[in-house]
């Protein structure tokens, strides 16, 4: 029996890095779109990918581009079409929201029309995000709960949502979108703020740095692991009829707790190192965002082991040896 072939966009992500390693896991054959820059300078751009590099193929396309999405799904004829790459910066989708419209909900766009001409069979995932709710109607936020998104971000997700059910809906496509509530690792970028506060922990540590300067330290978010959030949408994918899901953990954490445990792990006193910036707030904030997901527990089975507190002291950790090694 041939192996089942996955396609993944957004591949050198965080997410997508964790995705390839799973389904690499389950016996599919991966392939990625990434960017043609990316094969220019690949130990800037694949080094999420590293360990699996040998493992997968790797096609050059932009999600700007429909000929050239187009034609790599026509070529690869997937099975299965993780669509998780997209411009989700959430603070820089304020200063050029033209930039993020353009590639979130256009490329969502392309992906699905190549998937209707070119492989219809083809079951899609659509990444979608907890800032969708942005300012929230009830909490916690399950399936059901209406949108109002407060960034360029959120609303090229809700963008992308109603794209992806009305093809299911208008071409009866299997494609469902995941909402996931925040999700970090070792993988997430240095932008996003629980990278920045576990690596600026690190380098204080090591006395590279001195400060760290954050926004708003009361903003609470449901966050999980990326790991383990991964292996959801696989299960989406799998599951025996298209329908879309929450998936969080149903806690909440603020920015403060979450750099509290990271300088105490270092043995750093949190308070001696950490300033608020009005400047680092988000004109248009999202205070309050924890997920419901028991609809997942209960179809898919899914539930998250990894806990907040584990999940920060990973993160610190590793940066502690990345940047020891670095210097």
């Amino acid at each position: 029996m041939p192996k089942k072939k996955a396609l993944i966009t957004g591949i050198t992500g965080q997410d997508g890095s964790y995705l390839a390693e799973y389904l690499l896991s389950l016996g599919y054959e991966v392939h990625g779109i990434i960017r043609r820059v990316a094969l220019e300078d690949p130990g800037h751009h694949l080094w999420r990918i590293r360990g699996v590099l040998d493992k997968v193929k790797l096609h050059s396309g932009s999600l700007e581009s429909y000929p050239s999405i187009f034609k790599v799904i026509s070529d690869v004829q997937p099975d299965e079409c993780y669509h998780l790459a997209a411009q989700s910066f959430v603070a820089y989708s304020f200063e050029d929201e033209f930039s993020t419209f353009n590639t979130n909900i256009n490329g969502t766009h392309f992906v699905l029309s190549s998937l209707k001409n070119a492989c219809p069979s083809c079951r899609f995932y659509f990444a979608g995000s907890s800032e969708m709710f942005g300012k929230v109607k009830e909490v916690p936020q399950n399936e059901n709960t209406p949108f109002h998104p407060r960034s360029a971000y959120g609303i090229s997700k809700v963008a992308g949502y109603d794209l992806t059910r009305n093809y299911r809906e208008a071409y009866g496509m299997f494609a469902v979108s995941g909402m996931l509530f925040n999700h970090e690792s070792p993988r997430r970028g240095f932008e996003f703020v629980t990278r920045k506060i576990t690596s600026t922990a690190a380098r204080i540590k090591l006395g590279l740095a001195d400060k760290l300067f954050l926004g708003n330290l009361e903003a609470r978010r449901d966050w999980g692991h990326s790991a383990e959030y991964v292996r959801a949408m696989h299960l989406m994918l799998n599951n025996p009829t298209p329908e879309d899901f929450v998936i969080a953990t149903g806690e909440t954490h603020s920015v403060k707790e979450f750099a509290e445990i990271a300088f105490r792990e270092l043995g750093l006193d949190y308070a001696r190192y950490v300033e608020k910036q009005e400047l680092l707030y988000r004109p248009a904030e999202v205070d309050l965002l924890v997920g419901d997901a028991s609809k997942a527990k209960k179809e898919l089975g899914w539930e998250p082991r990894i806990k907040f507190r584990d999940l920060v002291i990973e993160m610190v950790r590793s940066d502690l040896e990345f940047f020891k090694n670095k210097h």
